[in-house]
């Protein structure tokens, strides 16, 4: 069992007053110093506003892979089945949440967490890591470790972002 991922798993679930103390067990010294300058009101603020409201950061990976796709439900049914066989207990988020998949990886043997990870997990995380260091959000340094905790990482790809002109700005 990989207790690593499990640690950084937690890191993406809704933030309390132990949220720096989680950070701080998931060897983010630094990172913990940072969100303890936070209350835990404002946490809770900055980490729906990173998770919740921008879909290019949401933290269901089957999104990042397939969209509105048909293959996501199938990905959702493989990774409820993950979670049965792996005595992950479902939590109100999909089945492809982070922190689900997290918690699967860190229960797999070697070789099926590679294989998950490659197929599914690094590419999703790397394009979180992309969003999140681009938006320059307070969550970047954990997603960061999740893609260096990883048994295979993807290149994090270069996010190019086209906003709009709205009618009123030419």
């Amino acid at each position: 069992m990989n207790a690593h991922l499990d640690k950084l798993a937690r890191l993406f679930t809704y933030p309390d007053e132990t949220y720096p103390a989680l950070c701080l067990d998931a060897g983010l010294p630094e990172f913990a110093a940072d969100m303890a300058a936070h209350s835990p009101a404002h946490l809770q603020e900055i980490f729906i506003t990173a998770f919740d409201w921008n879909p290019a950061t949401a933290l269901d990976l089957g999104w990042h892979l397939f969209g509105e796709q048909y293959a996501r439900g199938e990905f959702l049914v493989k990774m409820r089945d993950q979670l049965r066989r792996h005595g992950v207990q479902e939590s109100a988020e999909l089945p492809d949440h982070l922190t689900h998949v997290l918690a699967v990886l860190a229960r797999m043997d070697d070789a099926d967490a590679e294989s998950l990870s490659r197929e599914y997990v690094a590419p999703a995380v790397a394009k979180l890591v992309a969003v999140l260091e681009q938006n320059h959000s307070p969550f970047s340094p954990a997603m960061r470790a999740v893609w260096e905790a990883l048994p295979v990482q993807f290149s994090i790809p270069v996010v190019k972002v086209q906003l709009p002109v709205l009618a009123g700005d030419q």
